[in-house]
């Protein structure tokens, strides 16, 4: 079995409180987006996993495929499989690479072994692993709220604009992110402002990480700067970072060439 875990951006992300759990409270569209990692699953004797790509510095941890493996083996005693994860989405950059893997491998062996499990039921399960990962179930454009775990409905359609990411090579770990923002409560509903015409997004759609990330890592900005320059209706910086983008109306434009080794993906946001 193949499959594609995808890559997501962040519209507008608000962080609103501190919880007695230690978590924050936010809000947040994220948007699915068509630049993948590769994920082959297959039964074997004995679980085994195998990366290729991007790979990760020893932390002597599991990866997250091979804790969602342990986690529905513990669950729904699943037989044993053999992973191979070619890596593709840049690792700690706001895209969610390891989250859609995580859930892609609960979509995996749900379909693998016939398991019958609902989108409900998958979502609540890896919600263990991680926050963003429930998302990844559907994949498709949702608001998410309490500690990003929490999916409702949203409408909005970009998928005859054309995205550009930009990954500046900067590892920007959640706790960081987290340890340099203030939350702020009462701000303007994200859904509400994604009504409005694009164009109005600049101004009104914002991410709270992206301000102080920028000011310790000044590329970032740079980046977010030089999208805009070059036409992006809209850019910013993705999740918690590092990475940014731009939507633009169309693919005729032209971005510095010292951007070159930054870019990750371009194309339409079908």
């Amino acid at each position: 079995m193949i499959l594609y875990p995808p890559a997501k951006i962040n519209l507008g992300l608000h962080v609103l409180r501190k919880r007695s759990d230690g978590f924050h409270e936010i809000e947040s569209v994220m948007y699915p987006v068509p630049f993948y990692d590769i994920l082959e699953i297959l039964p074997a004797q004995i679980n085994s996993f195998q990366q290729s790509g991007i790979i990760f510095a020893d932390t002597h941890e599991k990866n997250l495929c091979e804790q969602a493996v342990d986690l529905m083996q513990s669950k729904f005693n699943t037989p044993p499989v053999s992973i191979h994860l070619r890596k593709q989405i840049p690792v700690g950059a706001g895209l969610g690479g390891g989250s859609a893997d995580a859930a892609y491998v609960i979509l995996g062996l749900n379909q693998l072994f016939n398991l019958g499990l609902s989108h409900v039921e998958m979502e609540e399960v890896v919600a263990m692993l991680g926050s963003d990962c429930p998302f990844f179930i559907q994949n498709k454009v949702r608001m998410v709220s309490g500690r990003g775990e929490i999916l409702s409905e949203v409408k909005c359609d970009l998928s005859e604009y054309y995205l550009v990411l930009l990954n500046p090579k900067i590892h920007v770990s959640t706790k960081e992110a987290y340890s340099n923002v203030t939350p702020k409560e009462n701000q303007t509903n994200i859904a509400s402002i994604l009504q409005e015409n694009i164009s109005s997004w600049q101004s009104s759609l914002k991410n709270d990480f992206e301000s102080p990330i920028c000011n310790q890592y000044p590329l970032i900005q740079e980046c977010i700067d030089q999208l805009k320059i070059a036409g992006a209706i809209y850019a910013a910086m993705s999740g918690s970072g590092s990475t940014v983008f731009g939507i633009f109306p169309s693919s005729n434009f032209h971005l510095p060439s010292f951007l070159d080794d930054y870019i990750v993906f371009q194309g339409l946001l079908k």
